[in-house]
């Protein structure tokens, strides 16, 4: 029994390899059933086809099937663990930019702000 529609509904990355020469496709969800072929299409075709193998084997013995990400809840909230010494600065930031250290981070994250992420995350 196949699940197609489990399947379709998975985000898949695919990529080059200059170094073995030919494409790895996976998907997110299940990143260690990454497939390799010398071109995009078979390896997308081989990472589907070895997702649906699990999933109808995860299905067949009661095991757990993942979510596709983009049907997860996302509640907009997640908590940063960082040093002291740079929750001080991005502390200090927005005090000089008189918005709140949330609104801050935020921006940063969403790149809006003219700074690399090397500059950001320093983690110091």
């Amino acid at each position: 029994m196949r699940h197609h529609a489990w399947v379709n509904r998975y985000t898949y990355r695919a990529e080059w390899s200059p170094e073995r020469g030919e494409y790895s496709s996976r998907c997110i969800e299940l990143p260690w059933l990454e497939q390799w072929a010398p071109t995009l299409q078979e390896a997308t075709a081989a990472a589907q086809r070895v997702v649906d193998e699990y999933l109808d084997e995860q299905i067949r013995d009661g095991g757990e099937v993942p979510a596709p990400l983009n049907e997860r809840h996302y509640s907009g909230k997640f908590v940063v663990r960082t040093s002291p010494n740079l929750h001080a600065r991005l502390a200090l930031e927005a005090a000089e930019q008189r918005v709140s250290m949330n609104h801050w981070v935020v921006q940063k994250l969403s790149g809006r702000l003219d700074h690399r992420l090397s500059d950001i995350f320093d983690f110091d």
